[in-house]
């Protein structure tokens, strides 16, 4: 995944976006490696291709929102895609 292809923060709202859209296999991926113990250092480098000893404040951010929004997702999120036609 390259830099221009995320959001430094996933768009806040309280239904699905195209972006929720657009970034599932993130946010699965994002589970995945909170899930397996992966430091979010780790995570931001492979996930989100950022250096994390760059800029600590902003991949930290970057990370945890959108993990945030990938927990909201499994809350919330999948109701609506779970109601959708194929």
């Amino acid at each position: 995944m390259n830099q221009t292809s995320f959001l430094d923060q996933p768009p806040e709202s309280a239904t699905l976006t195209d972006y929720d859209r657009a970034h599932m296999k993130l946010y699965l991926r994002l589970l995945d490696a909170a899930t397996d113990g992966a430091t979010w250092q780790e995570a931001v480098s492979v996930l989100f291709g950022l250096d994390p000893d760059l800029d600590p404040e902003r991949a930290r951010r970057i990370h945890d929102s959108h993990l945030a929004r990938a927990r909201w997702m499994t809350e919330h999120g999948y109701r609506v895609l779970a109601h959708e036609r194929p």
